[in-house]
């Protein structure tokens, strides 16, 4: 292994920036820049040393030095962590040094990928550090967390153990027994794998709570110029991020933003008025409003009840699916509630789909603001978002549990159709190896680049 440098710490200002060295030169690198041959330090203490730049023969920074002695390191190999004064220039000077001294520019989750190759973590607990660095929610943050402590892995061991255990018995069966398997056996070998296999299904379901800690959901406001739907923008993130005017055609373009409910991460996306319209500029965001609402999990439509119904109104509700939509009725402090009633009832008795949800609120004043927002995670809320037990979040691990989950279902089925032991055994070998791809125990090469290119450099 050579050895590799990042910047550990985000781009930018700051007070303190870390660069962080593994391999096994890296104590030789760290002498050279502290021109300091009998450097030794102690694994574990921070050091306080000037480091050089050996061409201009000038100190570069006083900085703290950090030995972490292999195996016992983040990698498993030696480690060397330098804390300079955060200026982005000074950073780059350093690594440039190290590079010149003979360290290799890290890739991308390098660091990670070997402490996975040195059996510090497995790919569980390897792709929670992405997850973590990436969490948008406290929620998120706490099933990362377990997920890097090895919890999912915990869970996986006994599974894998138990579906191995009934490998040994098919295979053993395959090998000394020449008549088929006896019927108390064979009842006892698929009650065992009815068991493994609801495991690995109850598990499995817990994607669906997880996916939407991790990814959020999409919502997009529309409706026609001039509704409220900047208004309505900048009231549920409680800024003034999208420009709000009594002019028609102000937002020509999609603004997007986040923020959460209920520990969901919400991109939230403003987009043009629908309208037709000559100005070109305006026409390309019009277009961008109607393929947005095709790719959204969840559209606000909204409508203004101080003005007369519009048959553009219409076209717009009737054109999207009941299940992704919340009917806004805006500025409801212009009228009396029987009049918003009034409106409300007309506008329900002429949209095709009679399941829409429909709010009353006031952008302005903020009336009826709470309602929207339980409506708009009601229909993808699961009760275990909130949970204090462990949710599969990421699409790999979901798609090989699912897998695994099929392959012991299919080998149920054959037993139960006395196919032969060696029949059988494929699906439950495959199963096994769904089940060691989750953890990296399987997992190709080509999987592992796909992985470690998400990560940033510096991990």
């Amino acid at each position: 292994m050579d050895t590799i440098v990042a910047i550990a710490t985000p781009i930018g200002r700051s007070g303190i920036g870390v660069i962080r060295l593994s391999g096994p030169d890296s104590l030789g690198v760290a002498r050279v820049l502290t021109s300091d041959s009998a450097f030794a330090p102690e694994p574990r203490t921070a050091y306080l040393r000037q480091i050089y730049d050996r061409r201009a023969s000038d100190a570069i920074d006083q900085t703290l030095i950090t030995y972490f002695q292999g195996p016992h390191s983040f990698t498993g190999e030696d480690v060397i962590e330098i804390s300079c004064h955060g200026s982005p220039i000074l950073l780059r000077v350093v690594i440039d040094e190290c590079l010149r001294i003979g360290a290799r520019m890290a890739d991308a989750g390098e660091f990670t990928l070997r402490s996975l190759a040195n059996g510090r973590m497995d790919l569980t607990e390897a792709e929670a550090i992405r997850d973590l660095i990436d969490a948008q929610t406290t929620a998120a943050v706490r099933q990362a967390a377990r997920q890097m402590r090895g919890e999912f892995s915990h869970q996986l061991q006994p599974i894998k153990g138990d579906l191995l255990d009934v490998i040994v018995v098919l295979e053993s069966a395959l090998e000394f027994v020449e008549d088929d398997l006896p019927e108390i056996q064979l009842a006892n070998t698929k009650l065992r794998l009815e068991t493994i296999k609801d495991t690995v299904a109850k598990i499995a379901a817990t994607f669906r709570a997880g996916n939407l800690i991790r990814e959020g959901i999409r919502v997009a406001i529309v409706g026609r110029p001039n509704v409220g739907k900047s208004s309505l923008f900048n009231a549920l993130l409680g800024s003034e991020r999208a420009i709000v005017t009594d002019i028609a055609g102000t937002t020509r373009d999609q603004i997007h933003e986040k923020f959460t409910i209920r520990n969901i991460p919400i991109s939230l996306i403003d987009t043009a008025g629908l309208r037709e319209t000559t100005d070109t500029v305006e026409m390309i965001g019009v277009e961008r409003s109607r393929r947005t609402m095709v790719d959204a999990d969840l559209v606000i439509a909204m409508v203004d009840v101080s003005e007369e119904r519009s048959e553009e109104d219409l076209e717009i509700l009737n054109h999207l699916e009941a299940a992704q939509q919340i009917v806004v009725l805006n500025k409801i402090d212009k009228l009396s509630p029987e009049s918003v009633r009034g409106f409300r009832e007309e506008l329900k008795s002429m949209v095709s789909s009679g399941t829409h949800a429909f709010v009353e609120l006031s952008a302005k004043t903020g009336a009826g603001l709470d309602a929207l927002r339980d409506s708009i995670v009601e229909p993808f809320s699961p009760t275990e978002v909130n949970s204090d037990g462990f949710l599969v979040s990421d699409a790999r691990h979901y798609d090989l549990l699912v897998r695994s989950r099929d392959e012991i279902d299919s080998s149920i089925s054959l037993l139960e159709a006395r196919a032969s032991e060696e029949i059988v055994l494929v699906g439950l070998h495959n199963a096994l190896r769904f089940l060691g791809e989750i953890t990296g125990e399987t997992t190709t090469e080509d999987m592992l680049t796909r992985i470690f290119s998400t990560f940033c450099i510096g991990k």
